[in-house]
């Protein structure tokens, strides 16, 4: 299979998606709360970013999981589930004129998200089932693959085989660090630039990146004070797309609270990070 013929690039996301923000510089931008928690708190958070997004001049897609499957207890706040939490991601949909992006967990919820969200996100956990990969990139949406914590990024080539035999080439490759002895994740920042040679779009994942997958004990933990910096390096190797976990209070999130930003901070942070990628794609040159 040649990845290069027929590769959806950055420009075709940007097209696809209805975009007006053309700066081939920026990366885009995939932000919101982990978790619905609740309709208030997820329109708070897309009333700021829209707004973010039009002051500074990027693209925006709205994310928030309505079932965190995968949550390390069984205790753990999981959101409203699909039938209620599809409702609200498409009522903000609609009121912010945003493409919006979740994660399915089973093939029994693609049917009922397909015709709401933009983007199918395929958590890093099962990022090797095949079926269920499969039948999401059969309803010809756009498809983001976190790249498991346990797999090298050439190992990537075997997720997109999968999708594009369904005759889908609308592939995102999201980075979200590497497993590290116990309850640590490390970025190898190469993976960036060896998953773009495939042939897609490759997202860095900031906050996923930081977090300490079940460093409490019954919970994971993290370190929000790394995922500025450490976007700033992805936007420097040339990530397309920057992925935030965002909380106007993130101590009382329900979930990922450790590692996910305060929205307070989010725009300077952005404007950092924008003014390396344009230096650094002026230096491609």
């Amino acid at each position: 299979m040649n990845l290069l013929e027929n590769a959806f690039t950055k420009k075709d996301l940007i097209e696809h998606l209805g975009f007006k923000n053309i700066n081939k510089d920026y990366p885009f931008i995939i932000a919101g709360p982990c978790v619905i928690e609740s309709f208030e708190l997820v329109d708070l958070c897309a009333s700021f970013l829209k707004k973010l997004s039009e002051d500074i001049g990027f693209n925006l897609i709205f994310k928030a999981s309505y079932d965190k499957a995968n949550r390390t207890s069984i205790d753990s706040f999981r959101g409203p589930r699909v039938e209620k939490g599809i409702e609200i991601l498409a009522e903000i949909k609609s009121k912010y004129n945003i493409p919006v992006l979740s994660d399915v967990h089973r093939i029994s919820e693609i049917e009922k998200v397909k015709d709401i969200i933009d983007i199918i996100q395929i958590p890093a956990f099962l990022s090797r089932q095949t079926d269920l990969i499969v039948e999401a990139s059969k309803t010809d949406k756009i498809i983001n693959i976190k790249k498991g914590q346990f797999l090298a990024p050439w190992d990537a080539v075997n997720i997109i085989q999968k999708i594009r035999n369904t005759g889908n080439n609308k592939i995102l490759l999201t980075e979200r660090g590497v497993s590290f002895g116990y309850n640590n994740l490390v970025v190898d920042f190469r993976s960036i630039i060896i998953m773009k040679e495939l042939g897609v779009p490759v997202v860095y994942d900031a906050t996923h990146s930081v977090q300490l997958p079940g460093g409490s004990g019954s919970c994971s933990s993290g370190d929000r004070k790394y995922v500025i910096p450490l976007a700033k390096a992805a936007a420097a190797v040339g990530a397309d797309g920057l992925f935030f976990e965002v909380h106007p209070d993130p101590p009382k999130a329900k979930s990922d609270s450790a590692n996910s930003l305060y929205l307070s901070s989010l725009e300077d942070g952005l404007k950092s990070i924008f003014a390396i990628a344009e230096s650094a794609a002026n230096s491609r040159l």
